[in-house]
């Protein structure tokens, strides 16, 4: 009998198994490759049913120093890096505006 390896070509995302994203902005990141990202959780009131928004304080690591504060950035789950932090930044979605108008008048300068 011929023998057949099998090769799993999954990427390594899945191999960790399924890990939560949450989108928010950026707080802070005077930290050294720490970022806070204020995360709006919207819900019903279990029994008035008036939707209910709560924001939540994460602190996220920021590796490279890619994300400014204003910025809208996606954050994935991790294991915990310190006392606070068990998010990873994974992208930056949208730039801040004020970032946006300060970047020409630097250029110009």
């Amino acid at each position: 009998m011929p023998e057949t390896a099998t090769v799993q070509t999954a990427p390594a995302e899945s191999a960790r198994g399924h890990r939560k994203e949450r989108l928010g902005k950026v707080l802070a990141n005077k930290m050294a490759k720490t970022i806070v990202v204020q995360v709006e959780r919207r819900f019903p009131h279990p029994k008035y049913k008036k939707v209910i928004t709560t924001f939540a304080k994460l602190y996220a690591h920021d590796e490279k120093g890619d994300a400014k504060v204003g910025d809208l950035v996606l954050i994935q789950e991790t294991r915990p890096l310190s006392k606070l932090k068990r998010w990873r930044l994974k992208q930056v979605v949208e730039r801040s505006k004020e970032d946006m108008s300060r970047a020409p008048a630097a250029a110009a300068a």
